[in-house]
């Protein structure tokens, strides 16, 4: 790789509205070190993809820890994990019921009207 070229690095994301029909899409997304999933997902987002459901509050709302999601396999706010040049996978909470997308009902049952 050329000196100075832009970076990129892999993100496989699920998608879907039911679990049982959904599938993994990859973007390839501009690579930077102290970048995080969000960061690559908003990016997506913005220039590839607008329809990709995610959830963050923290930058708007200033109301943090919506952005959860598994991020190759653990559970992880996606504000926190850093974006790395090998390939991430994302995908929605797994004990979560479903919205669309990396997007999960996330309101205790306790806190439901």
């Amino acid at each position: 790789m050329a000196e100075g070229a832009p970076k990129n690095t892999l993100l496989r994301v699920w998608r879907g509205a039911r679990r049982d029909q959904g599938r993994y899409d990859d973007f390839e997304v501009p690579f930077e070190d102290g970048m995080s999933v969000l960061d690559a997902l908003r990016w997506i987002r913005g220039h590839l993809d607008s329809s990709l459901a995610i959830r963050y509050s923290c930058i708007n709302a200033n109301a943090c820890k919506t952005c959860v999601a598994l991020v190759n396999g653990e559970v992880e706010y996606t504000c926190i994990a850093k974006l790395t040049p090998d390939m991430i996978t994302v995908e929605p909470l797994p004990k979560r019921p479903l919205i669309r997308d990396l997007v999960t009902d996330i309101v205790p049952e306790d806190e439901k009207l």
